[in-house]
């Protein structure tokens, strides 16, 4: 009685060798990140473009509410000292501290995640 031939293992081709076999696999791997870069690529445009648009609405709104704030006081308690400048410098620096905080809070976000998709 003849042993039939070895049924070649699932996903292999048996005609490859096994040098031929581990080029594709690294070709294939390669295939896969450069994929992945591509898709990333496009949503980092879009991730960029909301960032800098939660940065300019976090610093603006509180600067145009200090200036309108400080119209207000200014056409209600009239005198030397001027609340709209001084709650617009109050605006401007409150928006650049949220903004400061939300950047931060997001490249550590980031962090976390490369960190987590590296180890796991």
């Amino acid at each position: 009685m003849t042993d039939p031939s070895p049924l070649p293992e699932p996903g292999r081709d048996p005609h490859l060798s096994p040098h031929e076999e581990a080029l594709l696999q690294q070709i294939g791997v390669k295939e896969r990140r450069r994929l992945r870069a591509r898709r990333r690529q496009s949503e980092k445009i879009w991730f960029g473009l909301g960032t800098f648009g939660t940065i300019g609405w976090s610093v603006a709104i509180p600067t145009v509410l200090g200036i309108v704030i400080g119209l207000w006081l200014d056409a209600r308690f009239p005198g030397a000292f001027s609340w709209t400048v001084a709650l617009l410098f109050a605006g401007v620096a409150l928006g650049c501290l949220n903004a400061w905080y939300w950047l931060s809070r997001e490249r550590e976000l980031i962090e976390q995640g490369r960190k987590n998709h590296n180890h796991g």
